[in-house]
């Protein structure tokens, strides 16, 4: 599903360049969550842009889905981003003058698919998330967890190959946090999806099938959890 190869990225020039990752090599399966761990400045944020096709690879490859990022234009970059992935956020990104429903709905409808299919399956997952009856709140009218699963919702409404999820429960308790990575870990596996979730959280991590650790924008560390292996 996703082949990441001797990926470097480099940010500036001369004496300020920073290099965020370094040599970086992954292959993730289809179907796998993989957690991705690491202190401030180790390059997750960075492999999650660059697998988000939000931004590409100084040298190396990155290859989604059988399709190389690298060698596509923007145009193409923003349809792939469109049809083939779906992003969950710590901050949610729900827009404040849009219900619960419109939001689920909005990304799908920008990609031009046909509305009474999208409000379906954005009505559907939302009843599934135990909003059925906040469908027409806006955001401010509803809890952090609420939200949270409302933006698990818009990015599945899309059918996405391949969740990415950056730091999903940092803006919730901890209770309401793992209800959240519950539903992800529950509604991507029903799925078949391939999830790659960022997160300083050791027992956040833990609700995937593999851990990656990175530390100075190397790969330090990769195994699987035992449940998974």
């Amino acid at each position: 599903m996703i082949v990441i190869t001797d990926v470097a990225k480099v940010y500036g020039q001369g004496a300020r360049q920073v290099q965020a990752l370094a040599h970086v090599s992954l292959t993730v399966p289809k179907g796998q969550f993989v957690s991705i761990m690491g202190s401030s400045g180790s390059g997750k944020s960075t492999l999650l842009n660059l697998l988000g096709a939000l931004d590409v690879p100084t040298s190396g490859t990155v290859a989604i889905d059988g399709q190389q990022l690298g060698r596509m234009s923007d145009d193409e970059l923003s349809r792939f981003r469109r049809e083939r992935l779906g992003f969950v956020f710590q901050f949610f990104n729900l827009l404040p003058t849009m219900s619960a429903l419109e939001n689920a709905m909005l990304p799908s409808l920008l990609a031009g698919k046909p509305r009474t299919g999208v409000e379906r399956a954005a009505q559907a997952l939302l009843e599934q998330f135990g909003l059925g009856a906040r469908l027409h709140h806006r955001p401010d009218e509803l809890s952090g967890g609420e939200m949270q699963r409302v933006a698990v919702a818009r990015a599945l409404v899309g059918e996405p190959a391949l969740l990415l999820a950056d730091e999903p429960t940092g803006n919730l308790d901890s209770k309401t946090g793992a209800e959240v990575l519950t539903l992800i870990r529950e509604a991507t596996k029903a799925r078949g999806l391939t999830v790659v979730m960022v997160t300083h959280d050791p027992k956040a991590a833990s609700v995937g099938d593999r851990l990656v650790r990175l530390g100075d924008g190397r790969v330090l560390g990769d195994e699987l959890y035992p449940s998974a292996a």
